[in-house]
């Protein structure tokens, strides 16, 4: 049996999993609001004594970078040791990985019905990219070679955001003006979203009724993808075609850096809410947030016949960061 668990701000995932001929799967999944616990310690002594489970090993996905083997989490006032762990659980060894590294590892364990494929590519057995934006942008790989596979962190998402278009200029201009420096980040993200919705209000080029407010909606990243989908918003549309269209492109980017000839997977949830919609979204409109998405991935000169190849697929399922952790701790367990 394997312990996962999926440590975020707002809430952590604890689940056991079992190995399947089909792979990995959840037998157990408990949640627990983080912020109404003073540790992980306490949420996994909560979680051990409800189901008493016989460990092989144990992995762990934490909002924050991994040093020696201990993670200061990025948005709660905790400290994640992996050797404490690994003591609470009776165990020699727990693997202890970034959040966003450890839905890289998730890839293989994924159901047709767990991912949205946005290009089928020519894929072979290279390496494995991963970018996810949601609180803020992430990014990992898996990289094979040699007959092993490694996994790459990275803080790529704090790199410089690079304006595409006189449009993409002037939203530069409007976060340079706010913070200084304009990181990817402050545009491939919830607040970005917000930013960038902010950013073509200003420019006052859409006629009333065009915000999410006029709606009732207030605005926040949920209520701009929600007015933009349901087709309530002419600034909320522009504004996610205009995200989508930055996303793929450094997406692309990421692709490049990473070689990522084995595909590209799109984790967190705004791309799902985003290209997907609700069961109500037109397809009108998810082919115009996809081909926004898409054209930017390619537009990538003498390079585009390469992105061409690689495969393309969102995650859909919040299990992902659990499938990984398991599986990471199975590679570590050999």
């Amino acid at each position: 049996m394997i312990l996962a668990c999926d440590v975020g701000g707002t809430k952590t995932n604890v689940a056991l999993l079992d190995r399947e001929p089909a792979g990995l799967r959840v037998v157990r999944l408990a949640t627990y609001p983080s912020r109404d616990h003073g540790s992980l310690r306490e949420i996994l002594a909560a979680f051990m004594a409800a189901h008493h489970p016989v460990l092989d090993a144990a992995g762990f996905g934490v909002a924050g970078p991994v040093i020696n083997h201990r993670v200061e989490t990025t948005n709660l006032p905790w400290t994640v040791d992996g050797g404490e762990l690994a003591g609470q659980l009776g165990l020699n060894h727990v693997s202890l990985l970034n959040d966003v590294e450890v839905q890289a590892w998730a890839v293989g364990d994924l159901r047709t019905t767990d991912q949205l494929q946005l290009q089928a590519g020519r894929p072979d057995n290279g390496n494995i990219a991963l970018i996810a934006a949601g609180t803020g942008l992430g990014m990992s790989a898996l990289l094979r070679g040699g007959g092993t596979i490694r996994s790459l962190a990275s803080e790529g998402g704090h790199a410089d955001y690079a304006a595409h278009d006189d449009l993409e200029i002037g939203l530069l201009r409007f976060l340079r003006d706010r913070f200084k420096r304009v990181s990817v980040e402050r545009v491939l993200s919830g607040p970005g979203l917000v930013s960038v919705y902010q950013y073509l209000e200003s420019r006052g080029t859409v006629t009333a009724p065009a915000t999410p407010e006029r709606h009732g909606a207030g605005e926040s990243a949920a209520a701009i993808g929600a007015a933009a989908v349901e087709g309530r918003s002419q600034v909320a549309e522009r504004a996610v075609l205009l995200f989508l269209a930055a996303y793929g492109a450094e997406a692309g980017n990421w692709a490049l850096r990473t070689m990522a000839t084995g595909g590209v997977w799109l984790g967190g949830g705004i791309a799902h809410k985003l290209l997907l919609g609700s069961s109500g979204t037109s397809e009108a409109w998810r082919a115009r947030a996809r081909a926004a998405f898409m054209t930017r991935f390619l537009a990538k000169g003498r390079l585009s016949p390469l992105l061409e190849a690689m495969p393309v697929h969102v995650i859909l399922t919040d299990e992902a960061p659990l499938l990984g952790a398991a599986r990471f701790a199975l590679a570590e367990l050999g």
